[in-house]
Parts: structure tokens; C-alpha cells; sequence
């Protein structure tokens, strides 16, 4: 099995230290213990860890994107800390697209070279669950593995791009939820049954700014592969 660690989140949370090489210590603790527990079930071939992409196209949609994140709420040492795991762990990372990206990239390559059930996901980000993918989530209030189909991958996704992404400031149906979702596309099975049924939403909500809001929705929740 392929690990393919989404640190960014670890790093956050072990950034919130009095000093860089407690911080560090506690990020080392945080994948060791996911790790080992991985292999408890799966032999681990490779762990590879991702973090601090920087210059996220996103940010060029629009302006609101994450724009509802406060700077005081980044702890001092989270890029210092970032810095330090991509020279202890030769972490990857690239420019103009978030860390998400990257691994959803090497997730897709790794799939058609080994197989999908060889390659699992890092991560507590729910983005991930647009891919028919292992994911383990290593949330203390799910710590598990996710075997997510292509059937729930396909709602997942457009069910996102309704009820959208509060912590990415994503939000382009008001009150409208994963339960309005779920009877909204009811019978919906291709990917054109639901982006036909999608549109349609847009189209009641945004009138002749339908196709423009359409897109950029769904350019800042699709997570590249390419």
C-alpha cells in the first residue's frame, strides 16, 4: 500500500507550540501513529507527504474564496514548521494549486499504475471524497478507512457544489443542504443526469449569470488530476 499523506492539517495542529522542535516532535508523533496503525492492516510500501503548495489559482476566481479565514487564527510557527517537514520528509508541493491538488495528481497517476486499491489517502479533508478512493480518515472522532465508490464519488461531488464549503467560503445555494441535495437529485446516475439536473438549479437561482456562476463553482471545488 501507498500512503499519500495530506500534512497540511497535521502541520497546522502542531504548529500551536511553544517552540519549532516541539512542534516538529509533535507532527512526527501525529504520522507515526497513523502510520503504525496502517500497517496493523496493510503492508506500507511508501509514505509519501505533501504540504505548503502556494499560490492557489483559486484565489484568482474569485476573491472570496477562503477569504472568510482569519490571519490570527495561523499559529505563529506554521511556516516555519512547513518549511522544516519538506526538508526532513522531501515532502512535495508545487505552485499555483493547493496541496489537495498535488495529491489528488499523484493519487490518479498511482492508480493506473498499481491499482486504486493499492494507493490510500491521508487525510481529514472531505474534498477527497470526490474520488473513488481509500481515504483514511484520521479525525479522533472517525479514525477509519473510507472505501468510497464511483457511485458515491459522483454525488459527492455534486451534492458539494450545492450545499458548498463552509470553511473554503464556498456557498452559492443558501439554506440549502445535504437533504435538498439528496431528493434534488434523486434518479440522477451519470455524470450528464446530474450536471444537466445542477445546471438547471443555476439557471432558477442565478438566471442569465447561470453558466458564469456554474463555472466557477465547479472550477473551485474540483480538485485537478492533471
Amino acid at each position: 500500500m501507498k500512503l499519500l499523506v495530506d500534512a497540511d492539517s497535521l502541520i497546522f495542529s502542531s504548529a500551536f507550540a511553544d517552540t519549532l522542535e516541539i512542534a516538529k516532535n509533535s507532527f512526527d508523533r501525529k504520522l507515526r501513529d497513523i502510520v503504525n496503525h496502517l500497517e496493523e492492516f496493510h503492508e506500507i510500501e511508501e509514505v509519501r507527504v505533501f504540504n505548503g503548495s502556494l499560490g492557489n489559482f483559486r484565489n484568482i476566481l474569485t476573491k472570496k474564496y477562503k477569504a472568510n479565514r482569519k490571519a490570527s487564527a495561523r499559529p505563529e510557527l506554521l511556516g516555519e514548521l512547513h518549511n522544516l517537514i519538506k526538508f526532513d520528509y522531501n515532502s512535495i508541493f508545487e505552485y499555483g494549486v493547493e496541496t489537495d491538488d498535488v495529491v489528488a495528481k499523484h493519487w490518479f497517476n498511482e492508480c493506473k499504475l498499481v491499482g486504486r486499491n493499492n494507493v490510500m489517502i491521508v487525510s481529514i479533508d472531505k474534498d477527497y471524497k470526490q474520488f473513488p478512493c481509500l481515504m483514511f480518515n484520521y479525525h479522533h472522532k472517525h479514525w477509519c478507512v473510507l472505501d468510497i465508490t464511483i457511485e458515491q464519488a459522483r454525488f459527492n461531488f455534486y451534492e458539494q457544489m450545492i450545499v458548498g464549503d463552509t470553511a473554503d467560503n464556498v456557498n452559492y445555494f443558501f439554506r440549502k443542504g445535504a437533504k435538498f441535495a439528496g431528493k434534488y437529485f434523486e434518479g440522477c446516475v451519470t455524470d450528464y443526469q446530474y450536471r444537466k439536473q445542477l445546471y438547471l438549479l443555476f439557471k432558477e437561482v442565478y438566471k442569465s449569470k447561470a453558466k458564469e456562476k456554474y463555472s466557477e463553482c465547479y472550477n473551485l471545488l474540483k480538485l485537478r488530476t492533471q
